[in-house]
């Protein structure tokens, strides 16, 4: 994988316009509260010394990561109104009123196209919503405060339509709630871009971290696939679909690794941004055809429309 900076980074570095301390970051004495937290988020993020320098020296805060902590905000606050109009927080997804909601995706409304995503906005349960916003905020707030809202919203997005349309593929008759695609896209692009670089990255008990990611990933992970095979609170609709967990790991470690790789290298320089793409494009395209003509042909029978 190519190592290439853009140009305003290499011109940079090599007409002076910035000096790179001979000590590392972690060397530096005396930093303020707001310092020392970048610098914690540089090396929770970057695996080169030079990036990361480059990073402490000119992150400014403006603007602040606001894509991740707005889909939060309203994912809890779409939470606590259902919870409030159902009257029930712990499994919503048992009541029955609950898929009446336009934002869960159903296969009976996969003609609703908006559903492939605004399901993120209705969870499960309090235990879902819980895990689910614990690891995209202490894993997507960091990388968006160093890779942008763009990339890091790109990545999120592409799990999250991912999910609902693999769901729509390979577990054909279940509904979909809940933000785990575009959770498990960023959480899984980034445990790989640590193992990938593992000697660069210098984030501190990196291990255990790893370890406690992938506990809380496996812990809600097997709720979903628990709570897909438990009876079903309104028969004949199952309970919704694990499969989009899969999908967004899947967008991880292909779309997010490429673009958490290299920082502040072109997305369009990257050979393998292109493929990865094309290769994204293909399943998306497969997916709607899929979805347009294999109900019909396989005579499949779904659980009639909420």
């Amino acid at each position: 994988m190519s190592n290439k900076r853009s140009n305003s980074f290499r011109q940079a570095i090599l007409q002076g316009n910035r000096r790179l301390s001979s000590k590392a970051l972690l060397e530096e004495k005396g930093l303020s509260l707001s310092q020392r937290l970048i610098r914690h988020v540089a090396y929770e993020t970057l695996p080169r010394e030079i990036d990361r320098k480059w990073y402490y020296d000119s992150y400014t805060c403006c603007p602040p990561p606001w894509f991740m902590i707005t889909v939060t905000l309203l994912e809890v606050a779409f939470f606590l109104y259902n919870g409030v109009s159902l009257g029930q927080f712990v499994l919503q997804v048992t009541h029955p009123r609950y898929l009446k909601n336009s934002l869960v995706y159903h296969p009976q409304l996969r003609a609703q196209a908006w559903r492939y995503l605004t399901y993120i906005f209705m969870h499960a349960g309090i235990e879902h919503l819980g895990l689910n916003v614990v690891l995209q905020l202490l894993v997507g707030v960091p990388l968006e405060m160093v890779h942008g809202a763009t990339r890091i919203g790109l990545v999120y997005v592409a799990g999250v339509v991912a999910g609902s349309l693999a769901v729509s593929v390979a577990d054909m008759t279940a509904p979909v709630v809940g933000s785990s695609g575009g959770v498990y896209a960023l959480v899984s692009a980034h445990l790989a871009n640590i193992v990938m670089n593992w000697s660069g990255m210098k984030c501190q008990f990196k291990l255990l971290r790893m370890a406690v990611a992938l506990i809380c990933m496996s812990m809600e992970f097997g709720r979903a696939v628990w709570l897909r095979f438990h009876p079903s609170a309104y028969p004949p609709c199952p309970h919704p679909s694990f499969v989009a967990h899969l999908g967004g790991v899947a967008v991880g470690i292909t779309l997010g690794v490429v673009v958490l790789r290299n920082y502040e290298q072109r997305l369009q320089d990257q050979s393998l941004w292109w493929i990865f793409v094309a290769m994204y494009t293909v399943f998306v395209l497969f997916a709607i055809f899929w979805n347009i003509f294999a109900y019909t042909l396989l005579d499949l029978k779904l659980p009639p429309p909420p």
